[in-house]
């Protein structure tokens, strides 16, 4: 999924952020849990575009919160009528330096990228991009999805695993079950159960479903952080009450996490990880290290797409615009690369008669600097 705000803002994130206690600043509020502190971030919406388009609900990143482990972005939405929000309608748009985690509760998507692959993401199925260097893909709810209801998340790759090759990975998990609650571990190791979907660094992602006036007591790994985003229910999380589309987050040193409902049943999105200890720079859908590589990257993008005129150190002739690089035109130029040896085109080819690619928004005025 792309990030749909025309004006992004610069995210720098970085482990340790302190939010204030008792008090909401920067869409995070700390409560006292009962095995130790638990920090709420609320959700903001976001909506992805046109008259009628469907609304994200963005819980990650905040800015008193940026990041749980190495997971920097989380997005949810639905369950939307397709019939009155169109769906999802996500054009082809880029990637860098980061892996996009797709989970649905009810609906289909319809995913192709530039790296060849197409699949149908579907309920209780994960799909994994891998964006690696740079990746192109579109996103669009399928034909027959009458009701959409998903999660689209990303998180960062650690500086050295950054810019390997592209790919896509999808499994299908097969359900855990306890005493009042079921689960599917799409990501990581949690309750006994291992997803083979490789990561290049410690993560946890699984769907629980919890029946009515029951409390689940998981054990966690005490060097991971942890997240519950609460689906639906009423959820608390050691204690402390998880609003509807917000996220509950422990840190580090917690070896139970013990989560409970209410007179309903609950749907909770557990993710976690080891902390990333190193500071990333997000801005619309690259993740980074330097102002310099965004620019880098928003201006290879945009004139592999054909929206603009290339420049001086582009492998494609100075006068060319107006569509996408392929064809013959891409047959003469492969193996070149840029001036900096990155390989081109670094986002790729698509199959033809897709829907025109994304634009990238207009850089800030002002340099992306990591900071903190």
């Amino acid at each position: 999924m792309s990030n749909p705000e025309k004006n992004p803002q610069p995210t720098v994130c970085r482990p340790g952020a302190a939010p204030v206690r008792g008090g909401l600043r920067s869409g995070v509020v700390v409560v006292d849990g009962q095995d130790g502190p638990v920090e709420i971030l609320e959700p903001r919406d976001v909506p992805l575009g046109g008259p009628r388009g469907m609304t994200v609900r963005r819980t990650l990143p905040q800015k008193g919160r940026s990041l749980i482990g190495a997971w920097c972005f989380l997005d949810s939405y639905g369950p939307d009528d397709v019939a009155a929000t169109g769906g999802m309608k996500v054009a082809r748009h880029p990637h860098t330096g980061l892996a996009t985690v797709s989970w649905l509760f009810e609906g289909r998507i319809d995913h192709v990228d530039s790296a060849g692959n197409w699949a149908t993401v579907r309920p209780g199925e994960v799909d994994l991009m891998n964006a690696g260097r740079g990746i192109t893909h579109s996103e669009f709810s399928t034909a027959d999805t009458s009701v959409l209801h998903g999660v689209q998340l990303w998180y960062a790759f650690p500086d050295a695993d950054r810019f390997g090759e592209p790919s896509l990975d999808t499994h299908r998990p097969e359900p855990v079950s306890g005493e009042g609650f079921s689960a599917r571990v799409f990501i990581g190791s949690l309750l006994g159960t291992t997803s083979p979907i490789a990561t290049r660094l410690p993560l946890t992602g699984a769907e629980l479903r919890i029946e009515p006036r029951t409390t689940v007591e998981i054990d966690v790994p005490p060097e991971h952080e942890h997240g519950a985003l609460c689906v639906d229910g009423p959820l608390s999380l050691d204690g402390v009450e998880i609003p509807r589309h917000g996220i509950g987050f422990t840190g580090t040193g917690r070896f139970r996490l013990r989560l409970t409902t209410g007179e309903d049943a609950a749907t909770v999105l557990l993710i976690g990880g080891a902390p990333l200890h190193e500071q990333i720079l997000m801005w619309w859908n690259f993740v980074g290290r330097s102002h310099e590589e965004i620019e880098t990257w928003r201006r290879a993008y945009m004139e592999e797409m054909g929206l603009v005129a290339p420049g001086p150190d582009s492998p494609l002739a100075p006068d060319r615009a107006g569509q996408p690089v392929g064809g013959a035109e891409l047959d003469e130029l492969l193996g070149t690369a840029y001036d900096d040896g990155r390989p081109f085109p670094q986002f790729g080819t698509f199959p033809p008669g897709q829907p025109d690619p994304l634009p990238a928004p207009e850089l800030p005025n002002t340099v992306l600097r990591p900071r903190g």
